[in-house]
């Protein structure tokens, strides 16, 4: 991520005559120009961006997500929007041409690559099911290896222990714990692109699953409390 101080560097490259600062602005270009197609992407997608789509997912607004696909200019955002706009919309088309890996990725990446590969888990023949599967699961694993702590790798990682049949590694103390996680890293990520309130919800969901109904309840009305966006306030009434 960029470095938003002034490095003492660059104050000293700037009382220098031209001609050094010059060279100095020249090997920074170089040096970006060099980095990976996928650096580059990532570097590309400012933070404003990410917090948007789930600003637009959470008020249900498939419209407005589908006019930032169209303009998306990065890698990462065009797999973050696909994944906030396929629950909303059930439209297979965002599912089309999905990769089966990517070049050069990052984990948050892999990690929303893996959630949509749990999409097409959910719209493809059942021939189909357990080749999806575990590449959903291989993409999330890669994911985890390379940062165990990006909110979109504890988050669809955290659905994945969830919803996973009993036989292909489903662990709901293991969802709870990554969706606590999640609670934990939020605050100190900038570009974090899921809300505490989404966080929080999923904390309730996994409570529900494994029946702890006393914690779950106190939960949720802690949550109705904050007149959470109309996605959130249907979940929590009407769950899945």
């Amino acid at each position: 991520r960029t470095n938003r101080c002034m490095h003492p560097s660059f104050l000293i490259a700037a009382s220098r005559p031209p001609r050094i600062l010059t060279a100095v602005l020249l090997v920074v270009l170089l040096a970006v120009s060099a980095m990976p197609s996928a650096a580059r992407a990532r570097a590309a997608t400012p933070p404003s961006l990410v917090d948007s789509t789930q600003t637009y997912y959470a008020a249900q607004d498939a419209a407005a997500l589908r006019r930032m696909l169209e303009r998306a200019e990065s890698r990462e955002l065009d797999l973050l929007i696909r994944y906030r706009l396929y629950p909303l919309t059930q439209d297979a088309a965002l599912l089309d041409g999905l990769p089966s890996d990517l070049q050069a990725p990052t984990a948050r990446e892999l990690a929303l690559l893996s959630g949509l590969w749990g999409y097409r888990v959910m719209t493809t023949s059942v021939l189909h099911v357990p080749k999806y599967g575990l590449r959903a699961a291989r993409l999330i694993e890669a994911a985890r290896l390379l940062d165990p702590d990006d909110p979109f790798v504890l988050l669809i990682e955290g659905q994945t222990l969830l919803f996973s049949p009993p036989l292909m590694g489903r662990d709901r103390e293991g969802a709870l714990a990554r969706f606590r996680r999640l609670c934990d890293v939020l605050p100190r990520a900038p570009d974090r692109g899921v809300s505490m309130t989404e966080a929080r919800l999923w904390v309730w969901y996994a409570l529900t699953k494994l029946d702890r109904d006393g914690p779950a309840a106190a939960l949720k009305a802690e949550l109705l409390a904050t007149r959470p966006p109309p996605l959130y306030r249907t979940f929590l009434l009407d769950p899945p």
